[in-house]
């Protein structure tokens, strides 16, 4: 799939209130506090932006609202999905009266191993990067040289961001082939300490995932084995508590991608609302202090030049910091990708603004990730 370049906007004013601004991108030409403000003028012209990003790989522009439809409860976005039609992540439909696609025993997912330690948004406080938890949950008591990590890609995602990183897995939604939780449990070896569940996002086949994890623990026979995920966070909170139960019980740690604090920004460059990402978030909080080293729960924020600046920072630290101070927090540098690949890397003055803006908040660990980009 080639998706064209469009040019980028700097000094030009804001399509809505014509205030000038030093950057934007032609795919979203609106300043922030127009899109903060969650003005009614500014959703046609938001949603045309989503639909032209989706259109190319033939997903639904919106979730599905049938109320004759069959009911998807795995995320946010509560598809009611009629005889024929497609949920939002293009991974289910409706046929013959049942929901079919993805489930619990089929996946629709790709995964490699990467040797550990390895360039991950835990890396600086995890067992696989530092030793932490050892010996119970670490093989070393420093970096984990010799073992490795199975990366599992799930394929769809329940978010629509802009300026998606990862933006080729829509690529692969429409793939036939499926995977049974037994077959990718079998890619665990004596040599690997950890499996994380990233995408896309995991969030569309948790019931896979969960069951990948509980098949793979079982085959690992009590040895050391971590569970992690890196997600978005959208997840139906009974599946949140199955995660936390794994990643708590076996060492690993639930990442989540806090993508814009202010809710109507986050719709307009994700298209969805971060509302249930919060919540979850603050439930798998409180099970911190069950587990504190290594950590359960890691936050990370993509610095979207434009988009994402200081007060966004500032507004998650804040809460981050009402919840536990001690939550490792990644900033991470933007590259140009998918409808913002007309934008620059992250300034690298603004990486470390926001390092200081979520210190001077009170979180104690704080790191900017993807360095090298700056």
């Amino acid at each position: 799939m080639v998706l064209r370049k469009a040019e980028v906007q700097r000094g030009k004013g804001c399509s809505t209130c014509g205030k000038e601004v030093g950057l934007l991108s032609k795919t979203l030409p609106a300043c922030l506090d127009c899109l903060r403000s969650g003005k009614e003028s500014l959703k046609p012209f938001i949603e045309k932006a989503h639909h032209r990003s989706r259109e190319p790989f033939r997903l639904v522009n919106n979730p599905p609202r049938d109320r004759s439809g069959i009911l998807c409860q795995v995320c946010i976005n509560q598809c009611q999905i009629s005889e024929g039609g497609w949920g939002y992540c293009g991974l289910r439909t409706q046929k013959e009266g049942a929901l079919q696609g993805v489930s619990s025993e089929k996946g629709n997912v790709s995964w490699y191993y990467d040797g550990l330690p390895t360039n991950c948004v835990a890396d600086w406080v995890c067992p696989g990067g530092t030793g932490a938890g050892y010996p119970h949950f670490a093989y070393t008591s420093d970096p984990e040289y010799g073992f490795k990590n199975l990366a599992v890609f799930y394929h769809g995602c329940s978010f629509n961001c802009l300026f998606c990183q990862n933006w080729t897995h829509r690529e692969r939604v429409w793939d036939r082939k499926r995977v049974t939780p037994g077959e990718l449990a079998q890619a665990v070896d004596d040599r690997t300490s950890c499996i994380c569940y990233f995408g896309g996002d995991p969030t569309p086949q948790l019931p896979h995932s969960i069951q990948v994890s509980k098949k793979a623990i079982e085959r690992a026979k009590g040895r050391i084995l971590r569970i992690c995920w890196e997600t978005n966070g959208s997840m139906n909170p009974d599946f949140l508590k199955e995660m936390v139960d794994l990643s708590l019980t076996s060492g690993g740690c639930i990442k989540f991608d806090i993508k814009a604090w202010n809710d109507s920004l986050h719709t307009a460059l994700c298209g969805v609302s971060n509302e249930r990402t919060k919540r979850n978030f603050e439930w798998a909080a409180q099970w911190i202090k069950k587990r504190p080293d290594p950590p359960l729960l890691i936050a990370s924020t993509l610095l979207v030049p434009g988009y994402i600046d200081e007060e966004e920072v500032r507004e998650i630290s804040k809460w981050m910091v009402s919840l536990h101070p001690d939550i490792p927090y990644v900033l991470l540098a933007f590259y140009p990708q998918f409808f913002f690949k007309d934008l620059p890397v992250t300034p690298r003055d603004l990486a470390f603004r926001c390092k200081e803006v979520a210190e001077g908040e009170g979180l104690r660990r704080v790191r900017i990730g993807n360095l090298h980009l700056l």
